[in-house]
């Protein structure tokens, strides 16, 4: 009895300087995480980096703007969480982060994130946003968390986004054996028993070449006068032998793709064909393997632009571009795109379509890094320019993402209990159907409404993570901390990412002052609710 009463206390023991540990920094280097800048530190990546940030600062001094001060570390820290894991850093990851020498740690952060399983799970949410949309699909003939599953893999691997996006416009295969053919299924057509064509048409062009030529669906295209039906048309041609049986995606070697014209009247057959850049367009393979090698060529300016452009909008909240899709050809030409979309493009196309590279490069220059407030007053052309970081709301996603994460010393990730990791599944899945989830592109600049806040202030999750309950950060903040200034400052790092303010270190000393116990944990966690309803806690910035 008396050796498994000694166990327990080992254990309990072990538990409570594994929390503190966490809690508080420790001097001893053996708890630091090595951030490994990577390509940050060859010199040809850093050639790269200043071209981007000499054509920004070519603009400001054309138009006679000063650029907002560099952010601070934690600051750019916890965007860069936000954007590339969905969830602000843990308390845990700022202790790391803050253990790291200053060089290069910035790079170091974005590599490590950029290795971890959280990312590629919450990259490929985003990108699914845009190639199979936001529903669940037909029932057996679309299997959504397969492709997810498969997506979220390559991601992790690094495999070529070129590779990526040829695999899912070309295999063939079951849905569950060929994950990639997901792409395909999700637009199957119960009436007519097979994939759309028009769908996967419209879907490979904005998704893929950031164009909106499914405006020239049904008729020639308004604003754009290279554009005719029968491009659109042609386009989808290139699906017309594809075929679903049951789950099975495959090819016919023969057939005519007719489409219902509904300008001339009646049916019409067309031969598959591109809208632009013909030259790309091989003579060999399948109809979609020809596709897909013609959207993904190095030379297939088109493909790269529209990638930058999006990637870049999933790290900022904000396109270079004035949309994400655009809406004629003229819209992407090297006299309408800004010269750091033109450079990244290039680069992204030569070095092989490279995501992880591409991040790195935009988590890199001197506007991803500058601050979002300024000592003068910002105006619309600071804002267009970049010549400050562009506020954003929060996801909701990322909203009830981040106040699970600020619950928990410890990170939340691949390596936690399955059990912690289910928990956060289904709470965040449960939230965000009531919060409100956005538009297919994600990239919406709502203001947020009265239902959200409320929903904020009154959730019973927000108010389960807040709470003085053992389990949470906050009462264990309230137990271990060695002094009321260690507790506040611990509580605003696992919060906000950053220390308090003089002002408020004061005003919440104030309040923990004498106390301890029960009313101790309760001061705590009123100060963690508070900072989940704070509108700092609801931007990325």
């Amino acid at each position: 009895m008396w050796a498994r009463n000694l166990l327990l206390i080992g254990v309990v023991g072990v538990g409570v300087v594994a929390v503190r540990a966490s809690l508080f920094p420790l001097s001893s280097t053996a708890r630091q995480v090595n951030f490994d800048p990577g390509l940050a530190c060859d010199p040809a990546f850093q050639h790269v980096v200043r071209q981007i940030d000499e054509s920004f600062r070519e603009i400001w001094t054309q138009r006679g703007l000063s650029p907002a001060a560099r952010a601070d570390d934690l600051t750019i820290a916890r965007r860069l969480s936000l954007a590339l894991t969905g969830t602000i850093p843990s308390l845990e990851e700022i202790r790391h982060f803050e253990n790291h020498p200053p060089t290069h740690r910035i790079a170091g952060w974005t590599n490590y994130l950029l290795h971890d399983r959280r990312y590629a799970d919450y990259f490929a949410e985003r990108l699914a946003r845009a190639f199979v949309g936001t529903e669940d699909g037909p029932l057996i003939a679309y299997r959504k968390r397969r492709y997810l599953a498969w997506l979220s893999d390559e991601l992790l691997n690094n495999t070529s986004y070129a590779a990526i996006v040829r695999q899912m416009i070309a295999v063939q295969g079951l849905n569950t054996d060929q994950p990639a053919v997901n792409f395909i299924a999700a637009t199957y057509d119960d009436e007519k028993k097979a994939p759309d064509p028009e769908k996967l048409a419209s879907r490979v062009s904005r998704a893929f070449l950031g164009l909106r030529i499914d405006c020239a669906q049904c008729h020639d295209h308004f604003l754009e006068p290279e554009w005719k039906q029968s491009h659109f048309q042609a386009l989808a041609a290139f699906f017309g032998r594809t075929k679903q049986v049951i789950t099975n995606i495959l090819d016919h070697n023969d057939g005519e793709y007719a489409f219902e014209d509904r300008v001339e009247g009646g049916r019409r057959t067309i031969a598959p064909n591109v809208p632009m850049l013909p030259e790309l367009l091989p003579a060999d393979g399948t109809l979609r393997e020809r596709l897909a090698a013609w959207v993904t060529h190095p030379h297939n300016i088109y493909f790269a632009r529209a990638t930058v452009n999006r990637i870049w909008a999933m790290m900022t909240g904000r396109p270079l571009l004035p949309t994400i899709e655009a809406q004629t050809l003229e819209e992407m030409s090297d006299a309408a795109i800004p010269p750091a979309l033109r450079l990244l493009a290039e680069d992204f196309a030569k070095h092989g379509h490279d995501l992880r590279r591409l991040i790195l490069l935009i988590a890199s220059t001197e506007v991803f890094q500058l601050d979002s407030a300024a000592d003068f007053a910002i105006s619309d052309d600071h804002e267009q320019t970049w010549a400050v970081f562009p506020l954003s709301r929060l996801r909701p996603e990322q909203v009830i993402g981040s106040v699970i994460q600020a619950a928990s010393v410890k990170t939340i990730n691949q390596q936690s209990h399955v059990f912690t990791r289910l928990v956060r599944y289904f709470n965040e899945r449960d939230f965000v159907k009531r919060y409100g989830d956005l538009d297919d592109d994600g990239f919406t600049r709502s203001p947020g409404t009265i239902p959200q806040r409320l929903l904020m202030m009154n959730n019973p999750l927000v108010n389960e993570k807040a709470k003085e309950d053992l389990l949470n950060a906050s009462a264990q903040i309230a137990m271990f901390a060695p002094s009321d200034e260690a507790a506040i400052e611990t509580a605003y790092l696992a919060v906000l990412s950053r220390r308090p303010t003089d002002a408020e270190r004061r005003h919440f000393v104030a309040k923990l002052t004498g106390t301890r116990g029960d009313p101790r944990k309760r001061i705590l966690a009123d100060l963690y609710w508070t900072l989940f309803n704070s509108t700092e806690f609801a931007f990325n910035h």
